[in-house]
Formats: C-alpha cells, sequence, structure tokens
C-alpha cells in the first residue's frame, strides 16, 4: 500500500469517526426530546479506497410510531368523556352525601314529617319551604354545570381547529422545504423531528394515517377517510358561541357544526374526523350533555306535576302554578327542555321571595289564613314525594317510579354512564401506555450510545495513530 492510499484511508477513518462521534452525541443529548428520532451514519466502502459516509439517517418504526397516534386519539377520546361523566355523577352526588339530590329529598321529607306533629309553627313550615328550595336549587345547579360542560366542549372545539389549522399550515411548509433541501443533498432530519412532533399533536386531535409521497412529503388522512393535506392543508372551520342554553343545537341552527374546505363533516367518532379528543368534545355537546338534561328534565317535569292541580291542593284553580313552578310560572309539558334550569318554589310560599310559609298548610292559593292545627296539605305534600306516578318524559318514560327511586335511577343513570365510561378510558390508557414503551425502545438508549462512542473513540485514535507513523516515515524519508 502507498503512503498517499494509507494517508487516504486514515484521513477518510478520521472524518468517518468524527461524524459518528457528533451523531452519537446529538442522539445523547436528544434523549428525551419529544419527536426525536435516533440517527444512524451509514458507510461503505469508498472506490478510491478508504471509507466513505454515505447517509445520516433516522431510525423509525413506522408501525409502533402509527400505534402510537391511534392509541394516543382513543386514550384523549375516552378520557374526556370519563371525566365529563364523573362530573355529572358527582353533581347529582351519591345518596349518602350531604347536599346530594337523594339527600335533600330526604331532608324535604323529614321536614314534612316534623311540620306534620306541629302544624302551627312557622319554623316547621320554614323549614319545608328551605328543604324544597335546596331540592330546586340543586336541579338548577346541576343544570347550569350541563350547560357549562357544552359551552366549555365548544370552546375547546374551537380551540383544537385552530391548533389543526396551525399545524397542517406548518406541515406543509415543512414538506416543501423537506423536498427543496433533500434536492440540495442537504440534512432534513431536523425538519423531519419537527413535522414529526406536529403529525403527533393533530394525532391526538383526530386520528390519522400518514403516506408518503415524492420527495419526502407526506400527505395526512385521518381513519375516517377524510384528507388534512395532500400537497396543500385543509381549511378547518368552526364557530365558537359565547353562551349555551338547553334549547341550542346545531339542528337549530343555534351552534356550530364542523366545515372542512367548505363542506360540512359529520363528527360523530364513527365519522371522517372521529376517534380523538375532538369528536369527543362535539360528543359532549351535541350528545352526551343533551341527554343527560332531558334525563334531568323529566325528573324536574316529575316534581312540578306531583303537585300541580287540586289532588294534593284543594285551594288551586286549573292552570295555577303548584308548589313547584316554571320560574314562578305554571309547568307547559311543550316548554320541558330545560326545565331543570328553571324549576323553582313557589314564590307564594318562598319567604326569600316574600312569600308566607302558612300556605304550605293552608294552600298556596288561600285568602287567608286557616286553622293552625290542620296538617291534611302537609300530608298530602309528603304522599305526593312517595306515591309511584308514571314518568311522563325521557328515558325512564313509562315507568311508575317514586320521587325518591326517581332520584335514585338518576344517579345510577349517571353512575352507570361513568363505569362505562371509565372502563374504556382504562383500556385506551393501556393501550397507549403499550405503545409508548415500545415506541421508547425503538428510541435512544444511552447505555448502548456510549458504548458506540467508546468504539468510535478507538477508531478514532487508531487513525490517529497511523497518520502519526505516516507522518514519522514521511519524515524519514524527507531527511535522507
Amino acid at each position: 500500500m502507498s503512503l498517499t492510499a494509507a494517508l487516504n484511508n486514515a484521513g477518510t477513518g478520521l472524518s468517518a469517526s468524527s461524524k459518528m462521534a457528533q451523531v452519537i452525541s446529538g442522539n445523547t443529548a436528544n434523549a428525551l426530546t419529544d419527536g426525536y428520532a435516533r440517527r444512524e451514519v451509514s458507510l461503505s466502502s469508498a472506490s478510491g479506497g478508504g471509507v466513505r459516509v454515505d447517509s445520516v439517517s433516522r431510525m423509525v418504526s413506522t408501525s409502533l410510531l402509527k400505534e402510537k397516534w391511534l392509541s394516543d386519539a382513543a386514550a384523549g377520546n375516552a378520557t374526556i368523556r370519563a371525566e365529563f361523566a364523573a362530573r355529572i355523577e358527582t353533581g347529582i352526588g351519591d345518596a349518602e352525601t350531604p347536599g346530594s339530590l337523594s339527600m335533600l329529598l330526604s331532608d324535604l321529607e323529614t321536614s314534612l314529617i316534623s311540620a306534620r306533629a306541629q302544624p302551627e309553627s312557622t319554623a316547621g313550615l320554614t323549614a319545608i319551604a328551605t328543604a324544597a328550595k335546596a331540592v330546586t336549587d340543586k336541579l338548577n345547579t346541576v343544570s347550569d354545570d350541563i350547560q357549562s360542560a357544552r359551552l366549555e366542549a365548544d370552546r375547546s372545539i374551537s380551540a383544537q381547529v385552530d391548533t389543526l389549522n396551525t399545524a397542517l399550515e406548518q406541515i406543509q411548509e415543512l414538506n416543501i422545504s423537506i423536498t427543496r433541501l433533500s434536492a440540495q443533498g442537504g440534512d432534513t432530519n431536523a425538519m423531519m423531528d419537527q413535522r414529526q412532533t406536529l403529525i403527533a399533536r393533530i394525532a391526538e386531535i383526530v386520528p390519522i394515517n400518514t403516506i408518503p409521497r415524492i420527495g419526502n412529503q407526506v400527505a395526512l388522512v385521518t381513519t375516517g377517510g377524510q384528507t388534512l393535506l395532500d400537497g396543500t392543508a385543509a381549511k378547518i372551520g368552526f364557530a365558537a358561541t359565547n353562551v349555551m342554553s338547553e334549547d341550542m343545537s346545531i339542528g337549530t341552527g343555534t351552534l356550530s357544526g364542523l366545515i372542512v374546505n367548505g363542506h360540512v363533516v359529520p363528527t360523530a367518532d364513527s365519522g371522517r374526523m372521529g376517534g380523538g379528543t375532538l369528536s369527543a368534545a362535539f360528543a359532549i355537546r351535541d350528545e352526551l350533555a343533551p341527554a343527560m338534561q332531558e334525563s334531568l328534565d323529566s325528573f324536574a317535569r316529575d316534581l312540578i306535576q306531583r303537585f300541580s292541580g287540586n289532588s294534593v291542593d284543594p285551594t288551586l284553580s286549573p292552570g295555577d302554578a303548584g308548589l313547584f313552578t316554571d320560574n314562578n310560572a305554571a309547568f307547559n309539558s311543550l316548554n320541558e327542555v330545560g326545565i331543570a334550569g328553571r324549576i323553582t318554589l313557589n314564590a307564594s310560599t318562598d319567604p326569600t321571595m316574600g312569600g308566607q310559609v302558612w300556605r304550605l298548610r293552608d294552600g298556596i292559593g288561600a285568602t287567608a289564613e286557616g286553622l293552625s292545627g290542620n296538617s291534611t296539605l302537609l300530608s298530602a305534600i309528603q304522599n305526593a314525594l312517595s306515591t309511584t306516578t308514571e314518568v311522563a318524559s325521557g328515558p325512564f318514560a313509562g315507568a311508575g317510579k317514586t320521587t325518591y327511586a326517581f332520584a335514585s335511577d338518576l344517579l345510577s343513570l349517571a353512575a352507570s354512564n361513568r363505569l362505562g365510561a371509565e372502563t374504556a378510558q382504562s383500556y385506551a390508557t393501556a393501550r397507549r401506555d403499550a405503545a409508548s414503551e415500545q415506541l421508547l425502545t425503538e428510541g435512544v438508549d444511552t447505555d448502548a450510545e456510549l458504548q458506540n462512542l467508546k468504539l468510535v473513540e478507538q477508531s478514532y485514535s487508531a487513525n490517529a495513530r497511523v497518520l502519526q507513523a505516516i507522518d514519522k516515515m514521511m519524515q524519514s524519508i524527507l531527511e535522507i
């Protein structure tokens, strides 16, 4: 071997070792960097002798990455649903928890029993009014919280749509830059890392598949078949609302749907944009919360109708509001939506509204106080709570229930929803964690990188010694 060839071999060996050391240090430094893919240097023998650095490649398992993205979307979807279900169950309250709907009904019955024993006691009658108002306040609060959850979901949809549009535009720009730099022979790995991070952000909002395109570009298509990016980013539209009421919906035109490139896109989990956090937010706003509102409204309607008419209170005339009212007016079955948020204690019996508590004993329509020892009406009110009546609307329509059984079934419905949602969340979270662990095994192993660095150091040292030996030989030749 000539000295020139030996010099070339050692020189290219030093260059290759230097490049490998650079890549290893980059891997180690970015071991915890989100979106970073481990790099590997590809070497080959140079035609003129020595070693050649062919490329620095990103080591990514596309199948594991796809599974991670899909599991992220499913886990995000399930978590949002489970959190909403738990929120509603907590709002209604466990039967043994002070302040729960069942406990407040029990307090109302207790106050009625006490007042029946001493119907002349103003304090006892006031306790009934207080307990009855606590029940209506509870229904109002839960109803308001349901609408708050819908409004929060609407705002979340708006924020997620903004994130989608921004990320898609950035990926479009990165695609162009990657193609341009690839054509120039530049290193596009850092840009691909950025693109992978942006895709991961999108994938939690809506599950996607990536499709390779020429020039190292990628297209993004949802698992439901909606193209989000293929050369040009899709334009996603949504109009947020500032208020939320029980009667607002997409069907009435008072809430916005999802628009992709000017076309309305279904938002269900089974739709083209379904399966991630975006469709979960739509589900809360348009399905889960309205369904729970319907059940709560059904209970409020039942409570109002138990004390309407003169079957309980003979002093009431047809069309008069009973003990419980729709904002102090008689209830109209055609206006049931949102009644849980409007139900109130009749103002004529509510001392906080200027009413007289003696009307609870003598009748809401009474023109004057009656006999202070008469507990007939109080007994009728108590019996109305425990009488089995047919539910007129909602998921329990047609079933015969007492007020207490209805409240218990309402809680059971909320608890069942929570358990089902948490089961789905547990499965989705376990799947996501398993995918994350598998993906980590494909990531940077710092121990392995340090071992490789030692080998690189040995190679570098060996090549350096060859150069030193060649230098001494050259010096010897020159001295002859």
